[in-house]
């Protein structure tokens, strides 16, 4: 019941911030004890996505979830490593809105990546394509369950399907996230609206 309560919520609130239809290294953990403090007294809003019960593992193999991105400008996108054409584009726009950040907001943002394939996308996988690509610390990789996989995407509303050769159609979404977790814009498609995604996450920084 709370999971069907949370995904109303944030349905609602991203019907809000879409402006267009929906058609290695890892970062610094904090320590054990300050970390399961800090998520055991957290409260988020209650549009915030990091409500959601979803469970991750980092591409260096740790366990991740999203509430430990709060308090941070987010730049979010679903994706998954062997894709040969949208993907790497979604990246390399992630990449570009952080190119255009003031260093202040730049040094403090994180940029995260969600596989949609829980099979091949091991966190050694993933841990290759962060090496691949040059991503730094900065890049968070997460691998999740099917389950999790599924919430995530039902939050931000990503729509994706495996294909009988193992590759997935699936929304080409670049999701902004204020610093409590909640959808503030979303960029839809393949081409353009860069500078309004930067816009959005230079405001959400303030």
């Amino acid at each position: 019941m709370k999971t069907i309560l949370l995904l109303l919520l944030l349905s609602a609130t991203a019907a809000r911030a879409v402006d267009q239809p929906a058609r290695g290294q890892e970062p610094a953990a904090p320590g054990k004890d300050t970390c399961c403090e800090a998520m055991a007294n957290a409260t988020f809003t209650r549009n915030s996505l990091y409500q959601a019960e979803a469970a991750f593992t980092t591409d260096a193999g740790r366990a991740f979830t999203l509430g430990e991105l709060r308090g941070r400008p987010v730049v979010l996108a679903m994706f998954f490593a062997s894709c040969g054409y949208a993907c790497p584009l979604i990246v390399s726009d992630i990449q570009a809105i952080r190119a255009k950040l003031p260093a202040g907001i730049r040094d403090r943002a994180a940029f995260v990546l969600v596989s949609f394939d829980s099979i091949r996308d091991t966190p050694a996988a993933l841990a290759n394509y962060r090496a691949q690509r040059s991503l730094d610390s900065q890049w968070v990789l997460l691998h999740g369950s099917d389950d999790s996989v599924r919430e995530l995407a039902a939050l931000l509303g990503v729509k994706f399907k495996r294909e009988a050769d193992g590759a997935f159609s699936h929304s080409n979404l670049i999701t902004v996230l204020n610093p409590q977790g909640e959808i503030v814009h979303q960029r839809a498609g393949l081409t353009g609206g860069l500078d309004e995604a930067t816009t959005a996450l230079i405001a959400a920084s303030r």
